[in-house]
């Protein structure tokens, strides 16, 4: 799996860039949110990845989350309309600028503590998790919404 890295500074400041030429009135090529959901719907991750968001291990994540991982690490790209954890659907209409802000401002303390900020307990639905696979999870994450823009 040869995935960029937000840990690595070149590869940060490409995806930050694609995050600032997003705009709120960016079309989506696929699936239900507008941009301003989706940069609130991108920061969960990173959340949970800092341990700034704790979720309970699911039932199904229990059940299927050691092969959905394997999936998403794959090569393969995400497909679109992929289902999504509840705690991360977007339903109000946040304000654009305050959450890309928010998004880029985790990005940057995902980039910059780097493992040693990882969060000790396992992923809620994929279950334990090496830094490698939190690293690629979030750049995958990133990319698939980022293109779902345009960006």
């Amino acid at each position: 799996m040869n995935v960029p890295s937000l840990w690595v500074n070149a590869d940060r400041v490409v995806v930050e860039a694609r995050i600032k030429s997003l705009r709120a009135d960016s079309p989506a090529q696929w699936g239900k949110m507008n941009a301003a959901q989706m940069v609130v719907h991108a920061q969960q991750p990173l959340r949970v990845a800092i341990g700034q968001l704790r979720l309970k291990h699911s039932l199904i994540g229990k059940l299927f989350g050691k092969m959905a991982k394997r999936k998403l690490l794959s090569d393969k790209p995400w497909g679109r309309d992929m289902p999504t954890a509840p705690e991360f659907i977007v339903k109000k209409q946040p304000d654009f600028e305050t959450e890309r802000r928010a998004l880029l401002d985790l990005v940057r303390r995902f980039s910059e503590g780097g493992p040693s900020s990882l969060t000790p307990l396992p992923h809620p639905f994929f279950g334990p998790m090496t830094p490698a696979e939190w690293s690629a999870l979030q750049w995958r994450h990133l990319d698939h919404h980022l293109r779902q823009f345009g960006a």
